[in-house]
């Protein structure tokens, strides 16, 4: 009877502590764990690192897709309260208050309908009703909305002058992570010196491959009004000597084009082909399960692929081709997405090395002969360093996520006088690991770029860019260099 009741008094015991535990903070229970050494966690020499997200076959999913549908962002609707002429008592009520979405799924816009065609009551996954969104009108005040701020004025700024930022994403050790930091909030939309031509390319393209191009389907209208209208408050506040626009009659001005665009005559995807160099791809989450599809897009500097090959897909779907995204990123990304605040936009950068300057290269397209040989005539002012420079956001009142990025390319031979730069570059090139430097498919350059990269690399060694005992690692000036900045005003003369 004795050991009984002690067993009993032992289990009960265990129970509640184990209560105990569980209700402790993440931060509270690895006190604890590391106080207790029979509990205490083996760890590696990275402890100090956020471990990475386990991922769906390692938790014995193998046979079941991620489901996120009870899994909703941080709500904005707080937000209303601050937007002037929010006189509506409905809205004045609600933006106290938010709404359990998990309790209510069958009031969430479905995937593919139009905020027009929804009954009411019925709310978007930041938690704003489509009552709400209607009455904001046209061009609401998105910076208190997604509490994202505006810009600030870039008045010196002078567009046939200005480059782009000597984005320089090179990592090592080299492995395939999102690398993903802080979105700078003036620098969401980059225009640079070659607007007008490209704006002109972009217009013909869509020309000419149409909805390989830009394409969107139903229940994207809400999130592409919105986009644009986004991108047009950016650029009138970031550069007001050259946008600006009329509300009234909803007349947007561009006096770089020397046009003026009557904002309802068009979709808004066309608008932003006309206005902005960046690709934009939106994806909608689907209130079934969580996850998010491209639903719409503009996008005219994808190499190897278009808006038509990859509409409507999933994110996992999307990214495919991508060397360990399915075992080691997919799980998380969709984590992500699921959770990602409006307020926390985030921006990351890819690059290639590319013979000449290929913008839009759909499957089959002959530039992409050049990657099947080494080409002995090859010069070196022909091979281009390729960077995609991306953001990704939430969008406030749609909750759609906007990844949009643009190409630029820069001269390999820029990186002569650019501390670092080649060591990492060539490291990269030798020794990153075959499958990430297959997909990048950097081979039909290598031959060129390769002992060009050598020749820098000694020369400063010889100079002293490159500091004594210097091992090869990614840079705290990453995505730049040292010295970056001076190099950047300096080419620019303002």
């Amino acid at each position: 009877m004795a050991a009984t009741n002690f067993m009993i008094s032992f289990c009960l015991l265990l129970l509640a502590s184990t209560i105990v535990f569980l209700s402790l903070s993440a931060n509270q229970r690895d006190t604890v764990l590391r106080c207790v050494p029979l509990l205490r966690r083996r760890r590696n020499p990275a402890a100090s690192t956020p471990p990475r997200s386990v991922t769906p076959e390692k938790r014995g999913l193998e046979n079941s897709p991620p489901n996120f549908k009870d899994v909703f962002p941080p709500s904005r609707r707080g937000s209303l309260a601050a937007i002037p002429g929010n006189t509506s008592p409905t809205q004045k009520k609600l933006s106290i208050s938010t709404i359990s979405l998990q309790e209510r799924p069958s009031t969430i816009v479905p995937l593919a309908s139009p905020i027009e065609d929804c009954i009411s009551p019925a709310f978007t996954a930041t938690q704003f009703s489509i009552e709400e969104i209607k009455a904001l009108g046209d061009f609401p005040n998105y910076a208190e909305l997604s509490g994202v701020p505006l810009p600030k004025p870039y008045t010196e700024f002078v567009i046939e002058k200005a480059l782009p930022r000597p984005y320089r994403p090179f990592r090592w050790t080299y492995h395939q992570t999102m690398s993903l930091t802080k979105m700078e909030p003036n620098w969401w939309l980059e225009l640079e010196n070659t607007y007008v031509a490209r704006i002109a390319q972009r217009k013909g393209y869509f020309q000419k491959h149409g909805k390989a191009v830009l394409q969107y389907l139903p229940g994207s209208e809400l999130a592409c009004k919105e986009l644009m209208e986004m991108c047009i408050q950016f650029l009138c506040a970031r550069y007001p000597q050259y946008f600006s626009l009329d509300k009234e009659n909803m007349v947007f001005k561009n006096s770089i084009l020397k046009v003026e665009t009557r904002l309802k005559s068009m979709h808004p995807l066309e608008t932003l082909l006309n206005h902005v160099p960046e690709d934009f791809a939106i994806t909608m989450r689907d209130p079934v399960d969580g996850l998010y599809y491209f639903r719409a897009g503009v996008i005219c500097s994808s190499l190897g692929w278009n808006v038509g090959t990859k509409i409507g897909l999933q994110l996992h779907e999307i990214h495919a081709p991508i060397p360990d995204y399915k075992e080691k990123m997919r799980f998380s990304m969709d984590r992500f997405f699921a959770k990602m605040p409006t307020d926390k936009p985030i921006q990351r950068g890819s690059w290639g090395l590319e013979v000449d300057q290929p913008l839009f290269m759909p499957p089959g397209d002959p530039h992409e002969l050049h990657r099947l040989s080494q080409n002995p005539e090859l010069r070196l002012s022909q091979c281009h360093l390729r960077v995609d420079w991306q953001t990704l956001r939430r969008l406030p009142l749609s909750a759609a996520i906007v990844f949009n990025f643009k190409a630029l390319f820069t001269p390999v031979s820029e990186f002569c006088g650019e501390p670092y730069i080649p060591s990492i570059c060539l490291k990269i090139l030798k020794e990153g690991k075959k499958n990430l430097m297959e997909y990048k498919n950097t081979w039909h350059v290598e031959h060129v770029v390769g002992p060009v990269l050598e020749e820098y690399e000694r020369e400063q060694i010889a100079e002293g860019l490159i500091g004594d005992g210097w091992t090869v690692n990614t840079l705290d000036e990453s995505p730049w260099f040292p010295g970056w900045e001076e190099k950047w005003h300096r080419q620019q003369g303002f």
